[in-house]
């Protein structure tokens, strides 16, 4: 369909950078829920051997590094999570293990930002989560690594600073979910495709940012990802 049969303007398209240039076009957003046992347990809900389970953000809350984001609105406990990113180079469905890791196009650095006061308002009704996890300005990512120059992703420390101050460390084989299992399990439900990206859980150590926090992220071996909080009610400021 051309653009002159639009009945109203074009959005535009969701992109990340990439290390070395280039841009990876974004598709979806999904994210897994509960993939390290220290958040499993500071959170103090599920069972550690349940299997794992997938939420999306939208793709156009994806917000790049150096941005000041505003603290949105409808919270009083507005978190980080970091994780690690999968970006999906390639069409797959019900996935082997042995397989998986070939449908990688590269890695990078994300935060799932959360209004936790929504998101556990959301589970005790029984609702879904998408007040908590899903709104404006809720997926910062940063630059992505190509697979072929970066390789797997299976250890590593990551960790989150919060004004200086360290508040989460983890390593990625603390995942209870390793990448390739988390690729199989979700192309058992839908059909992966070039342009997803997957945030991959948190280890333990969230906490509530506030305007003026300047947020870290990191996994060793990929550029870290900053993150400045505005205040509410201001606009998105992305970095020239």
């Amino acid at each position: 369909m051309s653009n002159a049969s639009m009945v109203l303007p074009p959005q535009g398209e969701t992109t990340v950078p990439v290390v070395g240039g280039g841009s990876f076009p974004v598709r979806r957003i999904y994210c897994v829920g509960r993939n390290y046992i220290s958040h499993i347990r500071e959170m103090k809900e599920a069972d550690e051997r349940d299997p794992p389970f997938f939420f999306q953000k939208p793709r156009d809350s994806i917000v790049t590094d150096g941005s000041t984001i505003p603290y949105p609105p409808m919270t009083d406990d507005y978190q980080y999570e970091v994780e690690l990113v999968i970006a999906v180079g390639k069409q797959g469905a019900d996935l082997s293990e042995g397989e998986a890791l070939d449908y990688v196009w590269g890695y990078g650095v994300g935060l799932d930002m959360t209004r936790r006061d929504r998101q556990r308002d959301a589970r005790a009704a029984m609702l879904p989560w998408e007040v908590g996890k899903a709104f404006d300005h809720c997926a910062p990512c940063g630059a992505l690594h190509r697979a072929t120059a970066c390789g797997p992703q299976a250890k590593g420390a990551i960790t989150l600073e919060v004004n200086g101050a360290e508040k989460q460390r983890g390593d990625l084989e603390q995942m209870i979910w390793n990448c390739a299992e988390i690729l199989v399990q979700l192309s058992r439900q839908v059909t992966l495709m070039p342009g997803d990206l997957i945030m991959t859980g948190t280890p333990a150590g969230v906490a509530a940012v506030h305007a003026g926090d300047v947020i870290v992220a990191q996994v060793e071996g990929l550029v870290p990802l900053t993150i400045h909080i505005g205040p509410k009610g201001s606009h998105l400021v992305q970095e020239a």
